[in-house]
């Protein structure tokens, strides 16, 4: 795939006529406030793209699945629309789309260039203010249309947002098939909605916690193929593997840095004790980073590097600390009931998610970064594992129920909870960021 990543986002990305919408007053212009405690979704009508035959439904359709599984739009049924477009270049009929309610509009049309690259274009009206707000033209080969819906479905949410989409992405993680006593583990990755899975791993060993590197298409996970969990770096694309280190003892929960120079993780030596170790991916050096007699582990940086979230036992069970990235000022900062585990900082740094088991429950939470503002977004049998959208608005994580593990999302309000399909039971997912 890497090869055509170039390609398709030399993206013609030519703007299609917005300079009249531009120079609106922004106020003019239709906007959905993310900031708010609770956001209504915005109706938004998504034409069939014209041309292309079934392909232009198919675009629209991924479109519109993308924006209405954020739970910040709402889009309307076709079967409502009073104009049908015809021509997506057209000055669309706004009193059509008033009528229905459609706030925002999107039309678009995909052909066929004579080198065979797929061309789609796009553009977004706000129907009230009676202007084009955004368009844009995108090339891709016949196995990228997917990725072009997720690219549109992108400059549409942060058009309307203000702020980053997070549909042009990638999930890794662990497929599990097979009866429950002799459960086959896979390292697999899908594209954020379900689609595309790919298998990278072959099954005849244990793979746990697959973790994405922050800026490139590169995975670490560990694997239990020597009998002993040893920690690896994958390269998604070219399939090349290598051995991060032979640690003596149990290793768990690898996990990159901000820069992907280093991997921070838990090391559980012979004297029973785990503690924190952050080693150098060039020089292949380990630093110890915490010294207590209690298990600390799940560790994961802050968005600049500066700091370290994990979890500690230390106090008598396990809560959530954090600490400088050198080790420095190891402070709690949860205090509520039950046991914390698997904290997670958000790329925005201003929340940590986290898993939580009080009165028999798993519960999955975010907090503010020293503690306060505890809320719990999803309560369940045995869910945990949160892993944060690169935009720091949703989350995934895994929830067991029905004999085995599924992907559940659920976004900050708590109230957009949904199923990630999988063709087979799945656990321990990893966000990639956006794709280049």
């Amino acid at each position: 795939m890497k090869s055509i990543l170039k390609p398709l986002l030399m993206i013609v990305a030519m703007a299609l006529g917005v300079t009249a919408a531009a120079t609106l007053p922004a106020r003019a212009l239709v906007e959905l406030n993310v900031n708010k405690g609770n956001v209504e979704p915005l109706p938004i009508a998504i034409s069939d793209f014209q041309g292309g035959d079934a392909l232009g439904a198919e675009i629209s359709g991924i479109v519109s699945a993308d924006l209405k599984r954020s739970g910040l739009f709402a889009p309307i049924d076709k079967s409502a629309f009073i104009e049908k477009i015809s021509n997506p270049d057209a000055t669309p009929r706004f009193e059509d789309w008033k009528v229905i309610n459609a706030q925002a509009l999107v039309t678009g049309s995909v052909s066929k260039e004579a080198d065979g690259r797929v061309r789609a274009q796009y553009r977004l009206w706000d129907t009230f203010a009676g202007q084009q707000m955004s368009g844009e033209q995108f090339f891709a080969n016949d196995a990228n249309t997917r990725r072009v819906a997720h690219i549109i479905a992108d400059a549409i949410y942060e058009r309307l947002t203000g702020e980053k989409g997070y549909f042009d992405t990638r999930v890794v993680f662990i497929d599990e098939s097979g009866a429950k006593n002799a459960r086959k583990k896979r390292l697999a990755i899908m594209d954020q909605d379900g689609a595309n899975i790919r298998y990278l791993s072959d099954g005849r060993s244990i793979v746990l916690t697959p973790r994405f590197s922050p800026n490139r298409q590169e995975i670490t996970y560990m694997s239990y193929e020597s009998g002993q969990p040893k920690v690896y770096l994958l390269q998604i694309e070219t399939g090349q593997r290598e051995l991060v280190g032979d640690f003596p003892g149990m290793t768990f929960a690898p996990r990159f840095s901000p820069d992907g120079q280093k991997v921070i993780m838990s090391l559980l030596r012979d004297d029973g004790n785990s503690n924190i170790f952050a080693m150098d991916l060039r020089s292949r050096s380990t630093t110890r980073l915490t010294n207590s007699t209690a298990i600390d582990t799940s560790p994961s940086y802050s968005p600049d590097g500066s700091k370290v979230v994990f979890t500690s036992d230390r106090g008598g069970r396990a809560q959530i600390y954090v600490m400088g990235a050198d080790g420095s000022g190891q402070t709690r900062i949860s205090f509520g009931d039950g046991v914390y585990s698997t904290p997670v900082w958000s790329p925005r740094g201003d929340l940590i998610a986290f898993t939580k088991q009080t009165a028999g429950e798993f519960q999955i939470g975010v907090m503010r970064v020293d503690g306060s503002g505890e809320r719990i977004l999803s309560t369940g049998f045995q869910q945990e594992g949160p892993t944060w959208a690169p935009n720091g608005r949703v989350l995934m994580f895994f929830r067991d129920s029905a004999g085995g593990p599924k992907l559940v999302s659920v976004d900050l309000t708590g109230r957009n909870e949904q199923s990630i399909p999988t063709a087979n039971f799945a656990s321990d997912p990893a966000w990639s960021p956006l794709l280049e």
